[in-house]
């Protein structure tokens, strides 16, 4: 397979996750708020980094989530304790990593949004 092959099949991973998955589209709509909110804050390279981190590691984790949901579905269609552990497990992992951006989110923006309101009130 080819390295163009390669990267349309990602693409298609990807446009099929975000068309399927609720879960994947609010991620993606956090990311777009974080962005924003790094922007608008005019946030530093290395507070765009951990936001850089933070955003790709939830996304990639979806994905994960997302792949191992549909496999093992596919290997285990009715309900079996192992299979419901790693669907457990999985979705365990997007948590986690929901849980650091939200923490990277908070050290982040709240002091640069504290400012703003501090600056906002002095000037009312």
């Amino acid at each position: 397979m080819g390295f163009l092959s390669a990267l349309r099949f990602a693409w298609y991973g990807l446009r099929d996750t975000f068309k399927t998955e609720r879960n994947f589209r609010i991620q993606s709509a956090f990311a777009i708020l974080a962005l924003i909110m790094g922007l608008l804050l005019k946030i530093d390279l290395n507070e765009w980094l951990w936001i850089g981190v933070s955003i790709f590691l939830v996304l990639a984790a979806e994905l994960f989530n997302t792949a191992l949901e549909a496999l093992t579905n596919l290997v285990s269609p009715t309900w079996h304790p192992l299979a419901k552990k790693a669907k457990d497990a999985a979705a365990s992992a997007v948590l986690l990593l929901a849980v650091f951006s939200i923490i990277c989110g908070i050290i982040i923006f709240l002091p640069k949004l504290v400012q703003v309101i501090k600056h906002f009130n002095s000037v009312t």
